[in-house]
């Protein structure tokens, strides 16, 4: 039988709505939609690849308290409000997966709150980055 853990980033956001920033269920590693929050201060840059930046730090803290990383990142989606946000993002996203290579989706989608400007949802399986 496979143990469920849920994971909390201490976002007022998890309390006020009901979630977790990520479920371990096995060796699989499901992460929230995560924004460019710094959940800390609860603040959020303007700038949207700032926020990317912070999204993927803030995800890659879910993950490392589940035991893995981003390399063991299988599925990614990217959820913008504004399509031409995301060209701008390219280099950020290319630094932190550009060797994972995982399969990816991006979409226009109005998001929570007005200043979120990105949010990235990924999948994991745990021990899947350790490459031979």
């Amino acid at each position: 039988m496979t143990t469920r853990r849920a994971i909390m980033s201490g976002s007022s956001f998890e309390e006020h709505i009901g979630y977790a920033r990520a479920v371990v269920d096995g060796d699989r590693v499901h992460v929230s939609g995560t924004t460019g929050f710094d959940y800390a201060a609860m603040t959020i840059s303007d700038d949207v690849v700032e926020q990317a930046e912070q999204c993927l730090r803030n995800i890659g803290a879910a993950l490392a308290e589940a035991g893995c990383t981003l390399a063991d990142v299988v599925r990614v989606r990217y959820l913008l409000p504004d399509r031409d946000d995301f060209e701008p993002c390219w280099p950020v996203l290319r630094r932190y997966f550009g060797d994972v290579r995982p399969a990816a989706t991006m979409l226009v989608c109005g998001l929570a709150d007005p200043r979120m400007k990105i949010e990235i949802e990924v999948d994991a399986r745990r021990g899947s980055g350790d490459r031979d």
